[in-house]
């Protein structure tokens, strides 16, 4: 929680700075100072320092998705209406331009793969806030399908915000569409037939369990 507390802290005192210097060396320095925060556990809090300040300020967004999501009455909404309201919600609750400069530095190649872990990481928020209980395979086609779909908002909210609420909109669709699709595949008895091999083979793999430190595991005996 502590440390929690000290990001906040860095991240916080690293905002007013992104617009100008990015998620560089110059905002971390800016950070450290203006924040007190002791530059010794600054630097092992963030070793990679601007990409680490760029992941802890998605991340404490995510926390708050989390929150906010948590404390609402979502009922009354169809669960498509759901999804876009959580995706609404996370955009509500970042800086623009503090996303826009996290975006370029996510588009370098040697951090692409951290880029990637970050939309994974909303999309995962989401679904668990939602009351996502899949376990099998599913567990990761879910997350993929709404990891695509929050990127491609968040590129359009950075091009065309008076127009984001359409788009996303558009977006939900998609994924309605690609899971009916699923749907219809299992049912139809051709269909079913061919991907016998296939689904029995993913029926083996599980998702990730808090004590393991893989992304999902393959289950033996299966």
């Amino acid at each position: 929680m502590e440390n929690a507390q000290t990001l906040q802290r860095l991240v916080e005192a690293a905002l007013p700075h992104v617009v100008f210097d990015g998620w560089g060396p110059a905002t971390l320095a800016a950070a450290i100072g203006d924040s007190g925060v002791d530059p010794a556990l600054a630097r092992a809090l963030l070793p990679r320092g601007g990409l680490d300040l760029a992941l802890a300020f998605h991340h404490l967004g995510d926390a708050e998705l989390a929150r906010r999501l948590a404390s609402e009455d979502l009922t009354a909404l169809r669960f498509r209406e759901r999804v876009a309201h959580a995706i609404r919600l996370r955009l509500s609750l970042a800086d623009r331009e503090a996303v826009r400069r996290a975006t370029s530095l996510y588009a370098l190649p040697q951090n692409a793969g951290d880029g990637a872990r970050a939309l994974w990481h909303t999309a995962d928020t989401i679904w668990t806030a939602l009351g996502d209980t899949s376990r099998d395979v599913n567990w990761y086609t879910k997350r993929a399908t709404l990891s695509a779909v929050y990127g491609a908002v968040v590129l359009y909210w950075l091009g065309a915000p008076e127009d984001i609420d359409a788009f996303i909109d558009r977006r939900i669709e998609d994924v309605m569409a690609f899971e009916k699709t699923k749907a219809r595949l299992r049912e139809n008895p051709v269909t079913r037939a061919l991907l016998a091999g296939p689904l029995k083979l993913l029926e083996r793999i599980s998702a990730p369990q808090p004590a393991e430190d893989l992304p999902g595991y393959v289950k033996k005996g299966a």
